[in-house]
């Protein structure tokens, strides 16, 4: 009962009043929030008191070689700096994708690039990677005693790693290296995100030939940064890809030693839009949210039935039912963005109730 209490508290109070205290720029709600995480962090009593708020029964997950205390993790894009990973424990999550994080810092596109779609549950972005750079992410992470299986802050840390817009497709494999070597110390698995619609060019990276070097090139640097035990590399994939491209990318994944996939990043399509979102659906950018909900679930379908690596499920997830599907999909793990905005930790509770 006194975790489900923080849901209404969200969704009735907290969530209206931020929304319409910045309702022309959503994006100073995400800075807000982080801004208030990042206090939170530093202060190890409420840490504590909040993690009694969100107790609740939780089912532990094995994937990657990693045990997840629960289902349903924070997805890349919220947390881009790794400015709260132990307040993203103690919401209630059971493991958090930092990033996505790139090369070198970057501003990411002008402003305005996020924008609500109520009526929809959704959320159109062309953030377009803006981050600190994986340096920064590194040693923040390494003040914050976060580092690769040391237990803290108690639940696996993922990093989401992308091209440097400025960095040539042709020196790309070189650029998620430099990333990796960065925060492969810190991270419990990285993801490769290939499947921004944010970034010029980057979805090219999707196509089979390129994927392969890519993903062979971070797979042999994490077994020479630990033989033993090397960082699983996973594979995150766009839900605008066909089912043959899909096949050519599992295919990918299995013959280059990836460890798993993330399905699926943001979409570039309109479809399943209230008429009343209709003009703020016209922004450039990656939507997100219920509208994704149905492909979602057919993209982990498609993947999960012709593949034994673990598939984190991501899109669309706003209730129960939503995680229920996404689940009986063939998803391993659960991670959510555009849900959480709008449902807030009573989401998570959901979820793992019926994961438990």
């Amino acid at each position: 009962m006194r975790g489900a209490a923080l849901g209404p508290g969200y969704e009735r109070v907290l969530r209206p009043v931020m929304f319409r205290a910045y309702a022309g720029d959503p994006e100073r709600v995400h800075h807000t929030t982080l801004r208030s995480l990042e206090v939170l962090e530093r202060r190890p009593a409420a840490l504590a008191a909040l993690r009694l708020l969100t107790r609740g029964p939780r089912r532990p997950v094995e994937a990657f070689g990693l045990t997840f205390p629960g289902v349903v993790g924070l997805a890349a894009g919220m947390d881009k700096d790794g400015v709260a990973p132990h307040a993203w424990a103690a919401l209630g999550f059971s493991h958090v994708e930092l990033g996505t994080v790139t090369a070198s810092a970057q501003p990411g596109n002008p402003r305005p690039r996020l924008f609500r779609l109520p009526a929809s549950g959704g959320l159109v972005n062309r953030m377009g990677f803006n981050n600190a750079g994986a340096p920064a992410l590194a040693a923040r992470l390494e003040a914050a005693g976060v580092r690769r299986g040391a237990a803290a802050p108690g639940i696996p840390v993922g990093v989401s790693l992308g091209k440097t817009k400025t960095t040539a497709l042709a020196d790309a494999a070189q650029d998620y290296l430099t990333s990796f070597a960065a925060v492969a110390p810190h991270a419990d698995y990285v993801a490769v995100n290939v499947s921004s619609p944010n970034t010029p060019g980057l979805r090219t990276l999707q196509e089979a030939g390129v994927l392969r070097d890519l993903v062979a090139a971070l797979v042999a640097a994490a077994r020479v940064q630990d033989p033993v035990r090397p960082v699983p590399v996973l594979v995150k994939v766009a839900p605008d890809l066909s089912f043959d491209a899909l096949e050519d990318v599992l295919g990918v994944c299995l013959e280059s030693g990836a460890a798993g996939l993330v399905a699926t990043n943001t979409t570039l399509t309109r479809e399943g839009l209230a008429d009343s979102d209709r003009w703020r659906a016209s922004e450039a950018g990656g939507l997100s949210g219920s509208p994704l909900t149905a492909r979602a679930r057919e993209v982990v379908a498609f993947l999960a039935g012709r593949t034994e690596l673990p598939v984190i499920g991501v899109g669309g997830l706003r209730t129960a039912d939503d995680a229920r599907a996404l689940l009986d999909a063939g998803s391993r793990l659960l991670q959510v963005y555009t849900g959480f905005v709008y449902r807030g930790p009573a989401l998570l509770r959901e979820i793992e109730e019926v994961h438990a």
